[in-house]
């Protein structure tokens, strides 16, 4: 029988929907890929309740991982309930704050220009004399 080599090692099919470990792996199922859908079961058995440690055992994935996807799936869940969709006064909005912006400008150039001809205005300090 002739030996397999890393190029040609076969992946096996997991019934659920995602790949197992090459063949000739350790075993360990967070070596191979998991697919979304299945990412997606194990992150809402935690959110149902299920323990970290028993599910990290079950499914040979650490802990670690398992707190990845479930923290990125929360983190997931908050923006997009933060969202909201664009309506007609977006538009306008923006264009008010380019005008509050183009005249807080214009401010600041117009005190400028007031100071620069103020100190024009002065007369030059006094030497001491000697």
């Amino acid at each position: 029988m002739p030996t397999m080599t890393k190029k040609h090692r076969i992946r096996l099919v997991d019934p659920q929907g995602g790949r197992s470990p090459t063949a000739g792996s350790t075993g360990r199922q967070d070596k191979g890929r998991w697919s979304n859908r299945r990412k997606t079961e194990v992150v809402l058995r935690l959110l149902c309740g299920e323990t970290l440690d028993a599910l990290s055992r079950e499914l040979g994935v650490s802990s670690a991982r398992l707190a990845e996807w479930r923290d990125g799936a929360i983190a997931a869940i908050r923006a997009d309930l933060q969202s909201r969709e664009p309506d007609h006064r977006d538009g306008f909005i923006h264009d008010l704050k380019t005008k509050v912006g183009d005249r807080a400008m214009q401010i600041k150039l117009l005190e400028r220009k007031i100071e620069i001809l103020e100190d024009g205005l002065r007369p030059p300090p006094r030497r001491p004399s000697p």
